[in-house]
């Protein structure tokens, strides 16, 4: 596994088009430098999406969470790990070859997909970066949704399912920082832990019920946290940036 770094934040460019995703990816990198690409944009710009980012410097989660017979599972992680770039448009085949820029540095799938389709997709991921000779990708699990009403079974649901997860060869998992707790207490320290529907203590919570500020996320032992609409809808993206950097910065403290 790749070594993780401190915790990072990933914008979620969940926006209609590639205009919209160039515009803000212009502004914020390299303050930020990892990138959500889910069904909305790759719906729409399919892997010029994720080819933007990358042109660009950043890298890309792309948060499509297959859900699917293990076969397809399996061809979907390793197209997902293909999507490149060449930087440069000379030289021989090989130098080119040498060049390429592969921009996903993570993917998801539904853990209720089941083991047979969690351990298909990770040897999907495995056998393409062999094959190109790169390192290969996170494969997280989406556990429960934020959107999802919190319950008295949630933690004990979200639970089993990153132990399914890290059972079956996963890197790590998806969940709300109400979860990030357990999951750490369960599954270690080398265990990615993504979590979204992250706020700063003034932005509205909108449709998302189970959510968290960045120093919450943090001290629950999140390794990512995917922010979208605070930023997304500021009035000032990149000041907006800024403050969740601060709080980010200053919430090991």
């Amino acid at each position: 596994m790749q070594r993780l770094s401190p915790p990072e934040i990933i914008l979620a460019l969940d926006v209609n088009t590639l205009e919209e995703a160039e515009s803000f990816v212009d502004k914020l990198y390299p303050k930020i430098k990892f990138f959500k690409i889910g069904s909305q944009l790759f719906t729409a710009c399919g892997p010029e999406a994720v080819k933007m980012v990358g042109d660009r410097g950043g890298k890309v989660f792309l948060d499509l969470k297959f859900h699917d017979i293990p076969n397809t599972a399996y061809y979907s992680i390793g197209t997902g790990s293909a999507i490149n770039i060449v930087p440069y448009q000379t030289g021989s085949a090989k130098e080119l070859n040498d060049k390429l820029i592969f921009p996903v540095f993570m993917m998801t799938v539904h853990i209720k997909g089941g083991r047979p389709m969690l351990e298909a997709a990770v040897k999907g991921a495995v056998e393409k970066a062999k094959e190109l000779s790169i390192e290969k990708p996170f494969v997280v699990g989406v556990t429960r949704l934020t959107s999802d009403d919190n319950d008295q079974n949630t933690l004990e649901d979200v639970l089993g399912a990153a132990k399914l997860a890290k059972d079956s060869g996963l890197d790590g998992v998806v969940c709300s920082a109400l979860e990030a707790e357990g999951v750490r207490k369960a599954c270690g320290t080398d265990f990615i832990i993504v979590t979204p529907g992250i706020r700063s203590s003034k932005d509205v919570t909108g449709d998302q019920k189970r959510i968290a500020t960045v120093k919450q996320a943090v001290e629950a032992g999140s390794n990512f946290l995917v922010i979208g609409r605070p930023i997304l809808k500021a009035d000032n993206p990149i000041a907006k940036t800024d403050e969740l950097l601060g709080e980010l910065n200053g919430a090991g403290n």
